[in-house]
């Protein structure tokens, strides 16, 4: 069954090139599609198009239909197109002509749209809500190490000291940023495209004001050329925040690997959550955080494939959008992992608290050291030369004593007021 059919067939290599992989991928859309009808719907009763008693008989059958999608039992039969022609089909089965009734003032482009809108903003909340458990995690355990001190590196040179509160919570902070990138990318995608049709909109008096209000959406979007021309745009919007929140998990997930190397051996894990080698008996290999590590590398990738199928598109539906599906799907759900299991692994990492006391990390202390001397009164150019010289000749001791207590450093880690950012901007989400 096919929405658009006028008695003849296509041929069945071209029905199966064009559709794709749009039954599988749809089957995600099926109740967002069932939450637009009803919306629709409730709005052709309003303006006349539907008597009462046929909206009420609708309603109930979308409801079981409803259900089924819910429970994980809706299917796309063979033959159907897609998941507007499986719910339109379902209901002329059970009602007979008052089911061909629900697309009077509507097309499948703007069909599409809004299911395409309700998902995006369903799953934008859930990643948010995995990004501010990672959150609360680092901060955890950014407390929990606040004063376990470890090298900090510049050029990937030993530099200065810092903590493992200060590197776990510098991830936290970090996430704050990505946190407002999704809530833009939310913002974008919680407009209501219903009414729109193929994007020039309808002879129909559609209220869309009273779609926009049944579907919780911020506001609609006004013109409906500009409606349609939001397909794509609100993917790209969405794969920027996941490329942005994948940069910092990935970088999180590289620090890990490096960290856990013995030639660092700064962190460690739990032997059940390592993996070995096949040759080599002592390996305990951190290949979840490799695998994150991965995967977010991937997903920095998306916003510049979705770039590319959209960049030159002129105005209107074309079926290239289609395959915008294929590429943003997926990666909503591998986004979805790597949080969970950050998460999972950060919750789990052991520390060494005896790291500075290998002579190797003496430098470290130079910073500290020429700072003691400008606060005894000695000009910062000619201490930053007498700790120099001392370590030139061979004749530099550290004192290993760190004293940081501004806004932000080790000593004053701030966990509180980032906190407070945090909550600004995840308060912000309609819906959590």
């Amino acid at each position: 069954m096919k929405l658009w059919d006028k008695g003849y067939d296509e041929n069945p290599r071209v029905d199966e090139f064009t559709v794709g992989h749009d039954r599988e991928l749809d089957l995600l859309l099926a109740k967002y599609d069932v939450m637009g009808s009803m919306a629709h719907i409730r709005m052709l009763e309003h303006i006349g198009l539907l008597k009462k008693d046929e909206l009420e008989i609708l309603l109930s059958a979308l409801g079981d239909i409803l259900k089924s999608a819910e429970d994980g039992t809706f299917v796309i039969e063979d033959g159907i197109e897609d998941v507007h022609s499986q719910v339109e089909y379902l209901l002329t089965k059970r009602l007979g002509p008052v089911g061909k009734k629900i697309h009077s003032g509507r097309s499948r482009n703007d069909q599409v749209l809004v299911d395409l809108k309700l998902f995006m903003r369903d799953e934008l909340l859930k990643i948010a809500d995995k990004t501010h458990h990672l959150f609360d995690i680092l901060q955890e355990s950014s407390d929990k190490y606040a004063h376990v001190l470890m090298p900090g590196y510049t050029h990937m040179q030993v530099a200065m000291p810092s903590s493992f509160g200060l590197w776990l919570g510098a991830y936290a902070e970090s996430l704050v940023d990505d946190m407002r990138l999704l809530l833009a990318a939310y913002q974008v995608a919680n407009q209501n495209p219903l009414g729109s049709a193929a994007g020039y909109g309808s002879s129909f008096p559609l209220d869309r004001q009273m779609t926009t209000e049944l579907l919780h959406f911020n506001a609609p979007h006004y013109n409906v050329v500009a409606a349609q021309m939001s397909r794509g745009k609100t993917e790209r919007s969405v794969a920027y925040a996941m490329a942005s929140l994948a940069s910092t998990v990935g970088k999180l997930a590289m620090d890990a690997c490096l960290f856990m190397c013995q030639n660092f051996g700064f962190i460690s894990l739990p032997d059940s959550l390592t993996t070995g080698s096949s040759i080599m008996p002592h390996k305990k290999n951190p290949d979840v955080f490799e695998i994150i590590r991965g995967k977010c590398n991937r997903l920095q990738a998306v916003p510049n494939e979705i770039s590319l199928l959209t960049t030159n598109l002129p105005l209107g539906y074309q079926r290239d959008l289609q395959l915008l599906k294929d590429i943003l799907f997926p990666a909503i759900g591998e986004l979805k992992d790597c949080l969970d299991m950050c998460g999972f692994m950060i919750s789990h990492l052991k520390v060494n608290d005896h790291i500075l006391e290998d002579s190797r990390y003496d430098y470290l202390f130079t910073v500290e050291d020429v700072n003691r001397l400008v606060l005894k009164g000695m000009p910062f150019r000619d201490a930053y030369r007498e700790i120099g010289m001392q370590v030139q000749r061979g004749e530099y001791h550290p004192v290993r004593e760190v004293n940081h207590t501004h806004m932000g450093s080790i000593g004053n880690l701030c966990t509180d007021q980032i906190k407070a950012k945090m909550e600004g901007v995840y308060s912000q989400f309609a819906e959590k």
